[in-house]
């Protein structure tokens, strides 16, 4: 098969020939229909900060068709189309049973979708409604860790919500913060380019920031005062910093941005506030299977957040450009796509 592979920190990702998997036991390989560009994917493959291992395919916000089952299989079928966590354990522990696999002892991650074929366990797999298409299966992923996010900080009805960054993390906690009553919402990042796409889920404001460690008036006014929760969907240094001067007395600041760099803030700005100060690692699988639901429901408007679809081929260079302001947000990869 083909396969997009890393191999060093700093160098583009090389399109190489790869032997097919095979399932082993519990397992199955699926035909990748689609699969997400994140931005984990650029943070681990720029010397950074945390660093994928040499020579490994990696790509995690996927969708395909089963085309093998291995031995113990006993939900999923050939023919079955699937998203699935990139991730799994032993399937026994009370992490494991209460579907958070990612602190089980023996956690195991389940990347490798950058490619043609890859292999994911049955037990953290879950089938796509008839309804949703395998672009739709892809965005389940990242709308899950959004998801979580926005559970975890406890949204309520009515709370004012301050959403940090634009990206696809920061407008999936827009679009589930309004799904969960919350209101007003106000989004802002460093440019106005996906201001529609911000309100398109939800959003009832999009502001400029007006300093490093300042909400601009704009921002307060649509609020109707400090936000209650701040999301951090940028991870950059200094978010977490502008998060908890931003955030109400007593509010709570929700990290979901990955910075794998050192980073700073004053903690006493927190004390004074009592700022609960959260961070989101993934989803359960029950909230993996929630977003399936929401989708198949017809709650579709994330789909505007996929702004391309490229081959294999494509995938080095536009990893490389993402790694600088694009007019893109979610770019898909279908592997099976012929070179332009």
């Amino acid at each position: 098969m083909r396969a997009a592979v890393f191999k060093a920190a700093g160098q583009p990702l090389v399109i190489e020939q790869r032997p097919d998997p095979t399932p082993g036991a519990g397992e199955v390989v699926l035909k990748v229909g689609r699969c997400g560009i994140c931005g984990t994917d650029l943070s681990m493959s720029d010397g950074s900060g945390q660093t994928f291992e040499p020579n490994s395919i990696v790509g995690h916000e996927f969708a395909g068709e089963i085309v093998a089952v291995g031995p113990g299989v006993e939900r999923l079928r050939v023919g079955d189309r699937i998203a699935a966590m990139p991730f799994t354990g032993c399937g026994k522990c009370a992490a494991c049973l209460t579907g958070r696999p990612n602190f089980c002892a023996q956690f195991r991650g389940m990347p490798g979708a950058f490619a043609e074929y890859t292999t994911t366990a049955e037990r953290v797999a879950v089938k796509l409604p008839k309804s949703l298409s395998l672009a739709d299966g892809a965005l389940v992923e990242p709308l899950a860790v959004s998801l979580h996010g926005v559970a975890l900080a406890g949204l309520r009805p009515g709370d004012r919500v301050l959403v940090i960054g634009a990206g696809p993390i920061g407008l999936g906690a827009i679009f589930w913060a309004r799904s969960l009553g919350a209101g007003p919402i106000v989004a802002t990042a460093s440019s106005r380019q996906r201001e529609s796409l911000a309100v398109q889920m939800g959003a009832d404001a999009f502001v400029l920031p007006a300093s490093a460690n300042e909400l601009p008036e704009a921002a307060i006014a649509a609020l109707g005062g400090m936000p209650d929760v701040v999301v951090e969907a940028v991870g950059k240094p200094d978010m977490i910093g502008r998060a908890v001067n931003c955030v109400r007395p007593a509010g709570t600041v929700m990290v979901l941005g990955f910075c794998a760099r050192p980073d700073s803030f004053v903690p006493a700005v927190a004390v004074w506030k009592e700022v609960r100060l959260l961070f989101g690692m993934t989803y359960s699988l029950g909230e993996f299977e929630h977003v399936a639901r929401v989708l198949d429901r017809g709650h579709l408007e994330p789909r505007a957040m996929i702004t391309d679809t490229i081959g294999l081929d494509a995938l080095p260079g536009m990893l490389e450009a993402l790694r600088h302001r694009t007019h893109q947000c979610k770019v898909m990869v279908d592997p099976w796509s012929a070179p332009h």
